[in-house]
């Protein structure tokens, strides 16, 4: 038995896509103060995407969606690592990372 089973089909992968991708929008749009939930959002919208492709890649048995997943995920985690030292930094210079304080930042 692989991954996908036998029973699940490729609408069930694009539905859970969808459902991580709405989640993700919603926390987007629900908390503007937290930088930190803005990046864990945005990474969790990366994952969505992830997973169709990997279930289209399956569905088609074409390996091209598993290479732009191998992409993304790159892309993701320098993402990560340049977010996080940009929130050290800002919260050592300033004592808080909320976006309301860091709009002061304008010239």
């Amino acid at each position: 038995m692989n991954f996908f089973g036998e029973g699940l089909a490729l609408g069930h992968y694009l539905a859970l896509g969808a459902a991580l991708f709405c989640i993700s929008v919603a926390g987007i749009f629900l908390n503007r103060k937290n930088v930190i939930v803005l990046l864990m959002s945005i990474e969790l919208m990366l994952l969505a995407v992830n997973v169709n492709f990997i279930a289209f890649s399956r569905h088609f048995g074409d390996a091209t969606g598993q290479v732009f997943v191998f992409f993304i995920l790159t892309v993701a985690a320098a993402e990560a690592a340049i977010g996080l030292a940009i929130l050290v930094t800002l919260f050592r210079n300033r004592g808080t990372i909320n976006v309301g304080d860091i709009d002061s930042l304008k010239g």
